[in-house]
């Protein structure tokens, strides 16, 4: 498997499953910042230009953080990241989507690139603001799903990959987090599979 990821983006949640399951893997660094992911060296691969992206065995391509956190669970079994009851199955993957979807790309989004919301640049400072509103009432929503639990679904899952990634980037806009997502954090900073990936990506 290859790994096509930038430090510190979204796609270090999936690096941390790959440490987690263990398997030899390979990454390939995108530098988002030079627009690597818009030249045809990556769109060969990714037509999205879009990380993550996991290059199978087999030479085909799984592309969306969902879908390849979800085909990681399934292939590796062993590593037990989605439960087997189908409810706390389908928990996990509910808090994942909303946290990609509602908090990544609604909320961050907006903090990361407010020029993408408006053609206005003087409307950036209230898209911003509009985007840490989504982050932060999204954060009160994962602390409740939290709630006297060390994982999202009582034991670490593919959620909890998703979440980390959010609370790490939480940092980056001087944000408080609630009680239990920074116990949350505390302990997915804590597990050796993350602190490889850190140290990895250049990070720790």
């Amino acid at each position: 498997m290859k790994l096509y990821y930038a430090p510190g983006a979204c796609s270090i949640g999936i690096h941390v499953l790959l440490e987690e399951i263990g398997k030899p893997y390979e990454t390939e660094r995108v530098n988002l910042q030079q627009g690597e992911h818009f030249k045809p060296t990556f769109t060969a691969v990714n037509p999205k230009s879009k990380v993550p992206t996991l290059a199978k065995d087999d030479g085909s391509i799984v592309t969306e953080y969902p879908a390849i956190a979800y085909w990681l669970a399934r292939t590796n079994p062993f590593a037990d990241l989605l439960p087997d009851d189908i409810d706390a199955a389908a928990r996990a993957i509910e808090l994942m989507d909303y946290v990609i979807a509602t908090m990544h790309m609604q909320g961050f989004g907006r903090l990361f690139r407010p020029s993408a919301f408006t053609p206005n640049p003087a409307d950036e400072d209230a898209v911003k603001a509009r985007g840490r509103d989504i982050v932060e009432r999204g954060f009160a929503l994962i602390d409740a799903a939290l709630e006297g639990r060390e994982y999202a679904v009582g034991k670490f899952s593919i959620a909890d990959s998703a979440i980390f990634y959010v609370e790490f980037w939480s940092k980056h806009f001087s944000m408080t987090l609630p009680a239990n997502c920074a116990a949350h954090l505390a302990r997915m900073l804590a597990r050796p599979a993350v602190q490889r990936v850190l140290q990895q990506e250049g990070l720790a």
